[in-house]
């Protein structure tokens, strides 16, 4: 992937050089996320907007632990200069406790996951939010907005990340169920 920002053009969408319509980045990440994600995990829901994208599944709202791929302030990584995006997993809740357990969950199981995710998945404090939200998630400093494959490089990775994480926060809930 190429690693020069550039914010002009795909990003909010527009017609190409061949009168084509493009579509928004983060619409297009979710196109790519609709056909990788295995259809067994569920009813998946995406929300594109244009500076980033939630996935969930479940009720038809979004809720506060998801899947999110957005930009990012490049004052939230050490090797940004311009901005940077962010893809993986946040724990948005508004009670830092149950942000901490889905965290401790993802921890516990970390055997199953950090082998399909690889060293870029950090766990811990919420970029931009440390005191109260969590994540499990990676950042790609200084992206360029306009490479053309961008849209399938995030919703890969994006996909990466529900296929890794998704069984390990569901067994988690069931087991404290029982």
């Amino acid at each position: 992937m190429a690693r020069t920002a550039g914010t002009t053009g795909r990003a909010g969408g527009g017609v190409d050089n061949a009168g084509h319509m493009e579509l928004p980045l983060f619409e297009e990440v979710g196109e790519v996320v609709r056909g990788l994600v295995p259809p067994e995990l569920g009813e998946l829901h995406v929300r594109a907007r244009r500076y980033g994208i939630k996935v969930w599944f479940g009720a038809a709202a979004p809720p506060r632990a998801h899947y999110e791929a957005q930009v990012i302030s490049a004052d939230h990584t050490d090797d940004a200069k311009v901005l940077a995006l962010e893809i993986g997993f946040h724990a948005e809740h508004p009670e830092v406790g149950a942000n901490d357990q889905l965290v401790e969950r993802l921890i516990a199981g970390e055997r199953r996951w950090r082998r399909g995710l690889g060293r870029e998945a950090v766990v811990g404090p919420f970029l931009g939010r440390p005191d109260q939200w969590r994540r499990c998630s990676e950042t790609w400093p200084d992206p360029d907005l306009d490479d053309t494959e961008l849209a399938m490089e995030v919703g890969a990775r994006l996909t990466d990340y529900v296929v890794a994480l998704e069984p390990v926060l569901r067994s988690g809930a069931r087991s404290r169920r029982r």
